[in-house]
């Protein structure tokens, strides 16, 4: 959202674009329900909205570890037979799913229980407790066994893991009247936000909500963030989908519709 919020971006696109900030499982509510035209959404919530294409280039990934999707565990992961959900995150609930059922140790059947983020409160009525975001960054790993999830995904898989990426609804494509090349407006915005100078000011900004430090900040955002819906990252996110579907938590497999160029087609 870099050029959005800073000059000498924002006052111009702020001509064209409404924007506010909710958490991506909301961005998908809102896209269902027609009340916002573009959102970042988790990708699981792509198989259950029709609708949708998807902003080429740009997209929530990881290729390793990501640090900020955790399974906390209190018992050994064979034995682990109770899972507290932070229910924030659709699509990390799916990827916990998956693994388990896929290739954790133990079996596929497994208790879930939807819970706020106390991983004191949530390992005390659980085995494993799923935490996401700010949650999953702050756990004391040395004080907590924990598994990350992106980082289980590859090892097992072999692929990257894509956690939310921008979707655009078929109808305000007809509906607008946009100036611009929007997959490039995102990309564009993206890639100044990598900028170094720019993550000075992103780390030092969120240093100070968080209990964390600028180096802490700056080596997530370029070190476990990968940013890119690059060949490797769709074949992860197929992959996903396709298990997904089998486990019954999609009702089936979609497949990707990219937005094309300005001429708004798509392709497949």
């Amino acid at each position: 959202m870099w050029d959005f919020e800073h000059a000498p971006e924002d006052r111009k696109l702020a001509e064209s674009f409404e924007f506010s900030y909710t958490v991506p499982s909301q961005c998908a509510e809102q896209l269902l329900a027609g009340t916002a035209d573009i959102g970042i959404i988790p990708s699981i919530t792509y198989a259950t909205i029709p609708g949708l294409a998807v902003l080429p280039d740009v997209a929530i990934a990881s290729k390793n570890y990501v640090r900020s999707i955790l399974l906390v565990l209190k018992k050994p992961i064979e034995q682990v037979r109770t899972v507290a959900l932070d229910t924030c995150s659709r699509t990390s609930v799916a990827l916990t799913k998956v693994l388990f059922s896929k290739y954790f140790p133990g079996g596929a059947e497994r208790e879930y229980l939807g819970m706020a983020p106390h991983l004191e409160v949530m390992l005390d009525r659980a085995d494993a407790a799923l935490l996401i975001g700010d949650s999953a960054l702050l756990v004391d790993r040395t004080r907590y066994e924990a598994l990350d999830l992106a980082e289980e995904w590859r090892r097992f898989t072999g692929k990257p893991f894509v956690f939310a990426f921008w979707a655009i609804r078929f109808a305000s494509l007809n509906q607008a009247n946009c100036p611009y090349d929007l997959g490039e407006v995102f990309s564009r915005s993206r890639d100044h936000g990598l900028e170094s100078r720019n993550l000075d000011v992103i780390a030092d900004e969120w240093a100070a909500r968080l209990a964390l430090s600028e180096a802490q900040i700056k080596t997530y955002l370029t070190e476990n963030i990968h940013y890119v819906l690059d060949p490797e990252n769709s074949e992860g996110l197929e992959l996903f989908y396709r298990y997904a579907a089998e486990l019954g938590l999609i009702p089936e497999a979609p497949s990707l519709r990219l937005l094309g160029s300005t001429s708004f087609k798509l392709y497949r």
